[in-house]
């Protein structure tokens, strides 16, 4: 699986959690929460360790030193590896199907590391190991909470909770531990089952053994037709040894679909990710390299691994994701430079599928991949599956993990998705679909605003009857997860509770569900997702036709409209990237609209943009607001995304932006051209001094302009060359200060108070030098003009900025 769609080529590990580190809240969109019942409560104020005890050699005692609430706390020292500290038996505890919410309070005491809380358990003997809380920063200067959510799936002998870090063996402090949970509401029985409703091809959930047991089983086999073992089946839980097969993660979910007459998916044979070190490990115990006998001993192992899975489950397994997330766009051949192809080239994939062939002649043999309706992805791949299949290689289909968020990808950009692979005479299955309430990583909701299960509801409407439309070409859905109590979301690419699938935390159905099921449900609104329909394309991109934004002349009216925006780039390909903007109302009046203008770089062209509405021309851009995110209260945000192709610029040259004035400078055939180079309207000059020409990475003095004047066109010419500048008389005013160190991936910048007020002064602003490779460089000015809700007035703001960011590096 893979990451949220909007973050368009972030390439990590994610996986489907047994537990997932969540903040436990009410969901707008479902059954009121009961109060919790707690079954364990460890506060260390009567003195003694509770029933704590050292998972080794290490010390656990009471202590008095710190404590997060009260005058004691639990003290472990003495630790000699990362591993170790303290655990607890809750084996008499924790019942088997229960969802348990686990919270301890961590300290460091000395230096910093990250914190997990995870849970050992044993059956016949063997041992393993469940994560509740993924690595959590933890410090010694305060108490850092470690919540997370637990099922207890299997029949076990041994169960320990615990706490352990991720590197450092310093002592640390844990205290108000406590474990509760909610009683299980039944599942709705007299709603239609989305396997009844959706007949034009299975409907599917990736569960755990969470997801068999008890009110998730009986909500499993009410709903979908088949099920994909999230992590069961991968390498690490296969053959965690060299030829030392377990199946007892998969073997339950297995008996389960037989059980139920389910069919399953096979996820996944071969992946760059959750691969035991041994695999990559040559005969002399060194890492593998591109050498003939490293080449043949890998693919020795690959095929023994897909020999033994493939076989062991026969005829039980109807469909195998062979091979998973083998494109990565930003490389000229489209291939990722995994160990897997740097040692064996394309023949990993080649072998895969042949093997796979021999072992399950009966099995449609899937190339599975993320984000595959970003354009160059999908052209990757279309290419990769065309050119093996050219060469015999048995691929029947094609698998578009489809993580996405309420704001895209568009309908369109997904029919294109889906179009560009019929030529080839695959299959296709949509197999790890959710959509994230969230569109960027810096939000965070403690309960699912209305509106956004709302566009939710309408995403899963559009994209499943688009689905529906391509039946037979369409041979599955796949949904990654079965309710919102357990979502890879919730802490992934940021640990926040997210909501992504059908049912709700307790079981039942949300609005997403009836989008399914009986969009009549939800009222007629379109969804934010949709584009008008286009005729299927091989190009790359299509840009939509949008209506020109006026902005209305009026009086500024004297207020306390004033913003911050925000800018990442969230990913990048060969010839484009994708990014995010936010606009926050930081003043005190309330918009009722807002557009937000900048000006890029010449050879860039915006080809989607969701969440807004879009104007260019010769280079200046205005994005004003869609139909649902206009209203914007004090305090409250607004955000979109665009996608953009750009054009190679020369070697070595970047480019600067401010105030709507194009500067150019860094070397253009070894020579600096003249900082003080421009063009365009208004005819404003903006004076940097950079380093010398050779360097990578430069800081330079630019200027911010926010002119203290009652009009900016008075201002004709502008030279800045020191902070201590003045134009017409009136101090300069510095704006916008930036740190030299800030990450290059994003910024903020502090809009101006008062329309009528503009003014200018000067900021030391970083500027990456762009590689010849890599000419991403995206240089901007912010201007925001929004429309109060209390008066008709425009109020105008002024973000004034220049920088430039390498895009291709900006996602890593």
């Amino acid at each position: 699986m893979r990451a949220s769609l909007r973050l368009a080529v972030v390439s990590l590990a994610a996986a489907l959690p047994v537990a997932a580190a969540i903040a436990v809240t009410g969901n707008a969109d479902a059954a009121a929460e009961p109060t919790p019942i707690t079954v364990l409560t460890s506060t260390f104020e009567d003195g003694t360790s509770q029933g704590w005890a050292a998972r080794a050699a290490e010390t656990v005692a009471p202590s008095t030193a710190v404590a997060h609430g009260g005058t004691g706390s639990l003290a472990v020292t003495g630790r000699t590896a990362a591993w170790q500290g303290p655990s607890l038996d809750v084996l008499g505890t924790f019942e088997k199907g229960t969802a348990y919410t686990i919270s301890a309070w961590v300290r460091m005491a000395e230096g910093s590391d990250n914190a997990r809380l995870s849970v050992e358990r044993r059956t016949g003997g063997v041992a393993s190991y469940d994560q509740v809380v993924g690595n959590t920063a933890v410090t010694s200067g305060g108490w850092v909470n470690l919540t997370g959510r637990y099922t207890l799936a299997t029949d076990v002998e041994f169960l320990r909770l615990y706490v352990e870090t991720a590197s450092t063996t310093g002592g640390l402090y844990i205290d108000d531990v406590t474990a509760s949970y909610v009683p299980a509401l039944p599942i709705q029985t007299d709603i239609p089952s989305v396997k009844n409703v959706v007949d034009e091809f299975p409907v599917g959930a990736a569960i755990t053994g969470a997801e068999i047991i008890g009110e998730h089983g009986q909500l499993l086999d009410k709903h979908f037709t088949s099920v994909t073992p999230g992590n069961a089946l991968k390498w690490d839980a296969t053959e965690p040894s060299e030829g030392n097969f377990t199946y007892g993660q998969a073997d339950p979910l297995i008996s389960f679909a037989k059980a139920h007459g389910m069919a399953v998916r096979g996820h996944t044979l071969v992946w760059h990710n959750q691969t035991p070190a041994w695999v990559f490990t040559g005969a002399d115990g060194q890492p593998m390299t591109a050498t003939a006998e490293d080449k043949a001993l890998l693919l020795e192992r690959l095929e023994n691994h897909i020999r033994g899975v493939a076989a062991h489950y026969g005829t039980d397994i109807g469909v195998w994701d062979v091979v998973n997330e083998v494109i990565d766009e930003n490389q000229s051949d489209g291939l990722r430079r995994s160990t897997w192809f740097t040692v064996t080239g394309l023949d990993y994939i080649r072998t895969a599928f042949r093997v796979a062939r021999e072992v399950a002649p009966h099995a449609k043999l899937f190339i599975n991949d993320y984000n595959t309706n970003v354009p160059a992805k999908r052209d990757k791949l279309y290419a990769l599956v065309a050119q093996l299949k050219a060469e015999g290689v048995p691929i029947d289909g094609v698998g578009h993990q489809m993580h996405i968020n309420v704001s895209w990808p568009t309908i369109s950009e997904t029919k294109a998705m889906l179009d560009k692979f019929v030529a080839l005479g695959v299959e296709q299955q949509i197999t790890e679909m959710d959509v994230s309430i969230y569109t960027s990583n810096g939000e965070s909701f403690p309960t699912p605003p209305a509106d956004r299960l709302l566009q939710q509801a309408y995403v899963y409407r559009d994209m499943f009857a688009l689905f529906r439309q391509y039946e037979g070409e369409i041979t599955s859905v796949t949904l990654w997860g079965l309710a919102d109590d357990n979502t890879w979301l919730d802490t992934f690419p940021v640990t926040r509770k997210d909501v992504p699938l059908l049912f709700d935390t307790r079981l039942q159905a949300k609005s997403a569900y009836w989008g399914v099921v009986d969009p009549s449900k939800i009222g007629t609104t379109s969804s934010p997702t949709v584009s008008p329909t286009v005729s299927p394309t091989v190009s790359p991109t299509v840009s939509p036709t949008v209506s020109p934004t006026v902005r209305p002349t009026l009086s500024p009216t004297p207020g306390t409209a004033a913003c911050t925006v925000s800018y990442r780039v969230t990913g990048s390909w060969a010839g484009g990237f994708q990014a995010d903007v936010r606009v926050t109302n930081t003043g005190s009046t309330a918009w009722t609209t807002w557009t937000l203008g900048w000006q890029f770089g010449a050879g860039q062209t915006i080809t989607q943009l969701w969440n807004g509405s879009a104007t260019t021309a010769n280079g200046q851009v205005a994005v004003t607001n869609a139909a649902w995110n206009g209203s914007v209260a004090p305090g409250a945000s607004a955000s979109f995304g665009f996608l953009r192709l750009v054009e190679r610029q020369q070697p070595g040259a970047h480019v600067v932006f401010a105030q709507g004035h194009h500067v150019r400078h860094g070397v253009t055939h070894g020579r600096p051209p003249s900082p003080h180079a421009r063009r365009g309207p208004p005819r404003q000059a903006i004076h940097s001094l950079a380093s010398s020409s050779n360097e990578r990475t430069r800081s330079v003095w630019s200027c911010v302009m926010v002119v203290t004047s009652s009009s900016s066109a008075a201002v004709t010419r502008r030279n800045v060359s020191s902070r201590s500048a003045t134009v017409r008389g009136e101090p300069t005013k510095c704006v916008s200060r930036r740190s030299a160190t800030r990450s290059r991936s994003s910024s903020v910048h502090t809009c101006a108070s008062a329309s009528s007020t503009l003014g200018y002064g000067m900021a030391p602003v970083p500027l990456r030098m762009l590689r010849t490779h890599s000419p991403y460089g995206i240089a901007r000015f912010f201007a925001v003009s929004s429309s109060s809700a209390t008066t008709t007035s425009a109020l105008t703001s002024t973000c004034g900025a220049d920088s430039v960011f390498d895009g291709r590096n900006a996602a890593r």
